[in-house]
């Protein structure tokens, strides 16, 4: 049972009190729940509290306001020093489209539950999911990366739409990292763009306390964080302790006063600070302290040693009194502003307002081109790039960037004004990310959690650099567009080590991801019309090196059969199909061919176009069984990627003509010889499905 002591703790600087109450309670709910990190949130409470209390231009009536500033826990491990602080600043609860205001975002009975089922306290933050927290972090470097997303896309939109005597746009963005965030590679792109393109508004606070899981950092980890972050361009300050709130005030101030750099504040701190057995150690890192460590420690706090989530009398008010009251007035100020901008600029305020809303404006789509018949065709990186381009001449706050791809990507946008984001022109809407994969995919969840339409791009075969960012960006439903191009062993003589074999089924194995791979420049156009309409959904859309015909639709099948995912393209002139043939991307053309040449022969054929597992799941059952009809068992698949899952559509009867093994270095058409993409190679896999299917019968 929890006790609330009457006892208050002999602490009579209320700024101390209210450091000592989120240290209290982060110790407490590691404690009650058995798991998590209280070291962290130990050491960087004072840090927090200064940067919340006395600088962080938030209103916790409206955390989701556009122009607050973003606080980001990249060492979500510390979780509890978030909760507390949301708790005692008061933050409203937002639902999950970040629009209706609730009651508290995070309760004390929540801080009670930390790390339960169905609790508001995950053991890392999560967006949508607890309101105040501004992303989901997760693995470490991954919330620092996408930090360097929102400056980029703060000052994008202050570049795009301030305007003299309107500074609508001037928010700041801080995150809180430690010692295994800068030893992530994915830290180090980020940090290396955000010091290239010098983004002011960014400042990145170091807890720079020596201690990982296994021990001290200097078992791995030795280098001059400091010279390295100045070699990058940035802007460095220390504060020699986290406990001088004096010197950490200064580090704030020096952070807002540059104007042309992003800031690193090294704060060097003691893990677990106040623990007697426990503080400096890597004990503190990753388990509770123990019943009597935390009495201990609460007795050098001067805290009730059995107070269990006490919050002290005075704590909320000051609170209130702080970041409350100054966090509201802020807002009302830039909402009048906003008020005068509207007047003096209605059709700017009215694509802000789209933004805001996640809307498209009306005719977004209107110039969107139409692909005729064409046996030579053209690959579906270049029709994407011209549906791309017409779409952005509509969609102004769509914005692109490349791993130093967008050339072969086919994902520059050349609209009238487009330009490039640099330091000195940070209205461009061309990210030139470098060969930064993991972070261009992070710096693209930044964007969208501000409120762009983002996307990015590579090579499929690249995609696996990106993958943790790329899975966060379903996890906290953003509608970010990961283009992939280079899609299979087409990309020929490069080999196998640009070919993508298990990529395809490791994207379609991410929750929440949606995954297009269409067949023609038709179906591409259909596929851009699906991701622009998404609202809290990423979409990964794989796109062929080479060039594929674009097929003849008063021939075969609307290509807006490709919003349900898959479609009949083709079926038998006369009776119902004996056989069905799937295929994706390039290898719908290969079950084309095939058809032809068993349709000569007088076999029944259906072909199957199914770009999109995750569409076609959604559909009815009634119209997946018109497609795939059950009684069809001779089934064959073929796509130039692993065979994994195609299972559920061959059936026990069908084939799978798919890649088995990594490819090969040689011309395209030497490599769909070796491994079985052929015409004649669907033919005779068809064959041995009918004759499969005859040799059981009818199971009835």
């Amino acid at each position: 049972m929890y006790m609330t002591p009457t006892e208050q703790p002999t602490i009579t600087d209320t700024d101390d009190l209210c450091v000592a109450t989120i240290r209290t309670l982060c110790m407490d709910a590691v404690q009650a729940a058995a798991s998590g990190h209280p070291g962290t949130p130990m050491a960087m409470a004072p840090v927090i509290y200064t940067l919340w209390q006395e600088f962080l231009r938030f209103d916790p009536d409206d955390p989701a306001w556009p122009n607050r500033d973003r606080f980001v826990l990249s060492a979500g491990h510390a979780s509890t020093l978030l909760y507390a602080t949301l708790h005692l600043a008061g933050v409203r609860a937002v639902d999950p489209t970040y629009e209706t205001l609730g009651g508290p975002a995070v309760t004390l009975d929540d801080i009670r539950r930390f790390r339960q089922l169905d609790g508001r306290c995950p053991g890392h933050p999560e967006y949508r999911w607890t309101s105040g927290v501004e992303a989901t972090t997760g693995p470490l470097g991954t919330g620092v990366a996408t930090a360097v997303g929102m400056a980029i896309a703060g000052r994008w939109l202050a570049a795009r739409f301030n305007r003299p005597g309107f500074d609508v746009f001037d928010h700041d963005v801080y995150a809180l990292c430690g010692d295994g965030d800068l030893m992530e590679g994915v830290a180090a792109e980020a940090a290396s763009l955000a010091g290239h393109l010098g983004l002011a508004n960014l400042c990145w606070i170091y807890d720079n306390n020596h201690i990982s899981i296994e021990g001290g950092t200097d078992l791995a980890f030795t280098e001059d964080v400091a010279t390295r972050f100045i070699a990058y361009g940035w802007n460095v300050t220390r504060v020699g302790d986290a406990n001088d709130r004096t010197a950490l005030g200064r580090a704030f101030e020096t952070f807002r006063r540059e104007p042309h750099r992003p800031t690193l504040v090294i704060v060097d701190s003691q893990i677990a600070f106040g623990a007697p057995t426990k503080q400096g150690t890597a004990a503190a890192h990753g388990e509770p302290l123990g019943e009597e460590e935390i009495r201990a420690t609460k007795r050098f706090y001067n805290w009730p040693p059995d107070a269990h989530f006490l919050v002290p009398d005075g704590v909320y008010e000051h609170f209130a009194a702080g970041v409350g009251k100054r966090g509201r007035a802020e807002r009302d100020s830039w909402l009048a502003l906003l008020d005068r901008y509207r007047e003096a600029y209605p059709d700017l305020a009215s694509q802000l307002d789209l933004i805001w809303g996640g809307q498209l404006p009306d005719g977004w789509d209107a110039d969107i081109p139409v692909f005729p018949a064409d046996d030579k065709g053209l690959a579906t990186r270049d029709s994407s790039g011209k549906v791309l381009n017409a779409v952005a001449a509509r969609v102004p706050w769509l914005v692109g960037g490349s791993a130093d791809l967008a050339p072969s990507t086919k994902t520059r946008l050349t609209v009238d004004g487009a330009g490039d984001f640099q330091a000195a022109s940070p209205g461009g809407r061309n990210l030139h990310l470098g060969v930064r994969e993991h972070a261009s995919a992070a710096v693209a969840n930044g964007l969208s959690l501000s409120g762009l339409r983002p996307l990015w791009s590579t090579f499929l075969i690249f995609s696996d650099f990106a993958r943790g960012a790329l899975r966060l960006s379903a996890l906290m439903e953003l509608p970010v567009i990961h283009v992939f191009t280079h899609d299979s062993i087409g990309v020929g003589e490069d080999g196998p080590t640009h070919q993508p074999i298990e990529q395809l089924a490791s994207l379609r194995a991410v929750p929440g991801l949606l995954v297009i791979r269409p067949c023609d420049a038709s179906e591409v156009v259909q596929a851009w019309r699906v991701v622009m309409g998404l609202r809290q959904e990423p979409a990964a859309l794989v796109l062929s090196r080479q060039a594929l015909p674009t097929l003849d639709r008063a021939r075969y099948a609307d290509a807006a059969g490709l919003a349900r995912g898959g479609y009949v393209l083709v079926d038998p002139a006369d009776g119902d199909p004996e056989v069905i043939l799937i295929g994706t991307g390039s290898e719908v053309h290969l079950a084309l061919a095939a058809h032809e040449e068993l349709t000569a022969q007088g076999v029944r054929v259906r072909v199957v176009s199914l770009p999109s597992w995750e569409l076609f799941e959604r559909q009815p059952a009634q119209y997946r069984d018109q497609v795939l009809p059950p009684a069809v068992r001779a089934r064959v698949v073929v796509e130039q990627a692993a065979t994994l899952g195609w299972e559920r559509y061959a059936g026990p009867d069908g084939v799978i003509i798919g890649m088995r093994t990594f490819g090969a270095s040689a011309p395209l058409r030497a490599l769909q010889t070796k491994f079985g993409f052929t015409p004649q190679a669907v033919v005779s896999a068809a064959r041995q499905s009918l004759a499969a299917v005859s040799a059981v019968g009818d199971p009835a």
